[in-house]
This record gives structure tokens, sequence and C-alpha cells, in this order.
């Protein structure tokens, strides 16, 4: 079968030689050699995050250690943070793990701003929030810095963050944040196949988890710490992915996390050059947009263009690229150009020029 580009938010592009390393002979998930291969790779996923804590593997999706948050850290009420679809979707897993939620709720396309954070925490009645750093489904990046600095001002309260579609991606240091957890998912800016979830907690995340008396056990952050102590998991993992993961971690290095950034950066205004060359405006409120997605708006604002968002992509899988149809309820009223992980200015040329003739043809 003929290998369609993926350029969707996720999963994207996995190169062959992550694919090579993936395929690497099995060893034992409780041997030396699972040991020394987590070993190697934790120092690097310490740099890659600013931390002096230990960061954890966990075969999952990134849900599954969303849910462990909830579970570990909220004891009191949760404020959900919601601003598209998966920030909004943690209300109902926090509702459904039996805690007391509330949400502040702004219009898709907005960002979270600190101000209105800061009005919720002052009530005194929350002992965690839930964030969502870069909004999958809209392509908004909320300022995380900003949110963080209240950490300070309310230190009881866990800060849990989603930074599934913008670690490795763009800087997040977490340590200097002050945050509490920061999970991904590696299907996303990590360009790895889906199955597992790179995560790290505080101190303070770690010491109220061993509080918890309800917090199961596949998700228990007391037995990742115990376990990554030893270089271990709490349970038996993907090893081919923790392969893949040490292979893709030799690939940031090589390149240097600052020109990473830079290049997402770069392939990033890339896609918003080309949405603004076709008439196109973005859905993000400006100053907001992902360096790692595009969310394009389909008619929206004054003269915004509108095309057919399935024949546009149609005719862009023909020609062996797939972009995305939108999400949730703007599905089709938007459509979403990926341009994470290993993509280069060259290879997303190639894309805008295919959908430069599908445009032609609408």
């Amino acid at each position: 079968m003929e290998h369609v580009k993926l350029h969707i938010p996720g999963p994207v592009e996995v190169s062959e030689k992550t694919f090579r390393a993936f395929c690497s002979p099995m060893i034992g998930h409780r041997g030396q050699g699972f040991k020394d291969l987590y070993g190697k790779i934790q120092p690097q996923l310490q740099q890659l995050l600013c931390t002096k804590q230990l960061v954890y593997l966990s075969t999952s999706s990134a849900w599954g250690v969303m849910e462990g948050a909830i579970r570990n850290l909220v004891s009191k009420k949760v404020l959900n943070c919601m601003c598209g679809a998966f920030s909004d979707k943690w209300f109902d897993v926090s509702k459904r793990c039996g805690k007391e939620p509330e949400a502040l709720q702004v219009p898709w396309g907005s960002p979270i701003r600190a101000e209105a954070v800061d009005q919720k925490l002052a009530t005194g009645q929350f002992d965690a929030l839930t964030l969502i750093h870069n909004e999958t489904s809209t392509g908004v990046m909320s300022p995380l810095a900003e949110i963080a600095a209240l950490k300070k001002k309310y230190p009881e309260v866990m800060f849990i963050v989603d930074s599934v579609s913008s670690m490795s991606a763009t800087p997040i240091k977490f340590d200097e944040l002050g945050i509490d957890v920061l999970l991904a998912g590696t299907q996303k800016a990590f360009a790895l196949p889906p199955g597992l979830a790179v995560f790290v907690c505080s101190p303070a995340a770690l010491a109220k988890a061993a509080t918890a008396k309800d917090r199961g056990y596949y998700f228990d952050f007391s037995e990742f710490q115990k376990n990554a102590e030893q270089s271990m998991t709490p349970s038996t993992p993907s090893i081919g992915h923790v392969y893949a993961l040490a292979s893709k971690l030799e690939d940031f290095f090589a390149e240097g996390l600052e020109a990473r950034y830079a290049r997402h950066r770069k392939t990033n205004q890339m896609t918003r050059d080309w949405a603004a060359r076709h008439g196109f405006t973005l859905f993000p409120e400006p100053g907001f947009e992902s360096v790692t997605l595009t969310c394009v708006n389909n008619g929206a604002r004054p003269n915004g263009r509108v095309v057919d968002v399935p024949k546009l992509q149609k005719l862009a899988k023909d020609q062996g690229y797939l972009i995305d149809g939108g999400y949730g309820k703007i599905k089709g009223t938007t459509f979403r150009i990926s341009n994470m992980g290993d993509e280069t200015e060259a290879s997303m040329a190639g894309l805008f020029a295919v959908l430069d003739k599908a445009m032609a043809q609408l």
C-alpha cells in the first residue's frame, strides 16, 4: 500500500531511523539491559525538560497519565481550564474519577489567561488545576509561564500541565516554572508511534500522591518514582518505544535543542504564510498561535476564504499528503496542518506545493 505522508496533528510522520530502533531485538524489562537503556536516556530527558527530577515512562496514551494525575493529586476540588476539545474533556474525566471539578471555560480559539485562573484560585476551594499548554483541537497555545507564575501565590495547589503537542518543540523549563506535573504522549512532537507517555512530577506532587488512598496502581506516581530510581518502570513497558525514544533523543541533541525549537518556529511560520497567501485567517486569537500546528479558519472573520475542506483533503491525499479537516464542533469550519516532529523547510515546501495545486482545483 502506498504511504500517505501525515501532516495531521498526531500521529505524525515517523522516520525510518526511528522505526529501525523500534524493531531492536527484545530484552527483558527487569534485566540489566533495560536498566542500561533507561539509565542512558534519563539525563537526556532531564535536560530536555530542564529538570533535576526523574522523568517517567508510561506505556499508555497521555490520557492515562492525565487521569492518573487526577487520582493522585485531587482531594478537594479541581479547576479544569477549558479552551478546546481536549481540555474540555479533562472536566469529564475529573467527574468520572469521582472528583469535584469546576470549569474555567473560555471560547474555543481563546487562550487560558493567568488573570482568570488567579480569580478562581483566590477562592481557596481548589487543591489542583489542569491546563493544556497547546490545545491541539484549536491550535491555541496558552501563556504557560504567566499561569505557572501563580504557583508562588498558591503553593498548595497542584499545577497539572498537558504538553502533548508542545513538549520537545518549544522549551518548557519544568523546575523553573515550578509546576507539579508535566506530561506528553510521544506520537506528536516527539515523532514516535503512539503508545508511550513521558512525564515528570515535582517533589510536592510526589508527597501528595503518597497520601492519596484511591490512586490505584498502574498510574501510581509513587510507584513510578520508586521504579525510576532503579531505572525501571512499575509494569511491563513497551520496550520498542523506549528504544525508539533513545534513537529520537540522539536526533534531538545532534540537531541541538535550540535549533530544533527554531526549526519548529520556522516551519510553523511557513504554514501561516501559506494560509495568508490563499486568503485564510487563523482560528486562534492573534498572539496565541501554536508553533507545532496551524488551525486555519475556513471562512471566518472579514473576507476569510471558504473552501470545500473534504475536497481539499482528498486532493491532497491523492498526491500523498494527509491534512486534518478540523476537530469536534469546528470540523469543516477549520482545518489543521501539522509541522511538528521531523518536518523541515524542504518537507513543508513539498506539502505546500501539493496544497497550492489542490487550491487551484477548488
